[in-house]
């Protein structure tokens, strides 16, 4: 595979046939590791990875036999996509795992030693997650604090209905970041697409908390929304998120999401894009100046990607932005 096609092109780390320059790579980007190859003279690494505010986001492949040995990861966990090829994993406390393209992966426990045995075919995508950013988005779900390690089991199954949204999404955000004009550009899109992508972690993970993340929600009444409704009234051209919406109204993003399904037919996502359009659509309609253009209200208001927007502005409108914008000026 050429470089250009491989994903997350445009984030190259390295590609490289030595053993150090790949060990050295991989450690800077993830955690230092030993790395061994019985056929080192086949090497063709290539490692492609970008940081992002929630979690690091990386491609792996090594091209031949490789033998990965991990020491706790402590402060992070690590999520391997298998997505070409195969590994075999095991860990300290014994448990073993293998990975098929596109079927499974492996989430490596922080208080685990890891070592994976990798086809000369396979290839992952890595994810990093602090432990920070995704014990904080479990406490929001949950609305209530978790204060220690999430027990992953060792293997993800990305063949039932959620490892494959959760592997789709990460498909997605990846192809988006490659993409010229994508979600790299987008800084609300794309902190709300990382909080997607640990949510369907967390739904697709086996650990404790999950029989609780699928039990059904509470849901409260619309005077307990008052808070979360003033919320985004004040900071509609802020980057916001479910989690921290839910903050502001005291609940979980559990119950955030039943109560304004309940009360509003929609998702606090949807409440929020629909306040952003009447900014919009009210900036349009009492402009007076013959120079303003609907991209530069749009994207003071979040919208960065033009045809969607006017989609949704018409469908919501029964007109085009730009039809609001030339009225308003006659």
């Amino acid at each position: 595979m050429s470089d250009e096609a491989r994903p997350l092109n445009n984030f190259r780390i390295l590609r490289t046939a030595d053993l150090d320059e790949a060990r050295q790579a991989v450690a800077d980007v993830y955690l230092d590791h030993r790395l061994d190859s019985a056929r080192s003279d086949r090497l063709d690494m290539t490692l492609n990875a970008i940081e992002e505010r929630l979690f690091t986001a990386g491609y792996l492949a090594y091209g031949t036999e490789a033998t990965l040995e991990m020491p706790p990861t402590e402060v992070n966990y690590h999520i391997n996509l298998t997505t070409a090829g195969t590994t075999k994993a095991v860990r300290t406390d014994g448990t073993r795992a293998g990975t098929e393209a596109r079927r499974g992966g492996l989430i490596l426990h922080p208080n685990q030693t890891t070592t994976v045995n990798w086809a000369p075919d396979a290839e992952q995508f890595i994810l990093k997650v602090p432990r920070t950013s995704l014990e904080s988005h479990l406490s929001d779900l949950l609305g209530r604090q978790v204060r220690s390690v999430i027990d992953f089991d060792f293997s993800l199954d990305l063949s039932t209905p959620a490892g494959a949204s959760l592997l789709a999404s990460v498909e997605f955000f990846i192809r988006e970041l490659d993409r010229p004009g994508g979600i790299a550009d987008m800084p609300l899109a794309r902190d709300q697409l990382e909080s997607f992508i640990m949510s369907q972690l967390l739904a697709a993970g086996r650990h404790p908390y999950r029989d609780e993340l699928m039990a059904p929600s509470e849901q409260v009444k619309l005077g307990r929304l008052r808070p979360v409704i003033d919320f985004i009234e004040m900071n509609a051209d802020e980057p916001l998120t479910p989690n921290e919406l839910a903050r502001a109204g005291s609940m979980s993003v559990r119950t955030l999401h039943a109560s304004f399904q309940r009360c509003f037919g929609m998702s606090p996502m949807a409440y929020v894009r629909k306040i952003r359009l009447e900014h919009v659509r009210a900036e349009l309609v009492a402009n007076r100046d013959p120079h303003l253009q609907v991209t530069e209200v749009a994207s003071r208001w979040g919208f960065f990607h033009l045809g969607r927007f006017a989609k949704q502005y018409r469908d919501r409108y029964g007109e085009s932005p730009s039809d609001t914008l030339r009225g308003s000026g006659s």
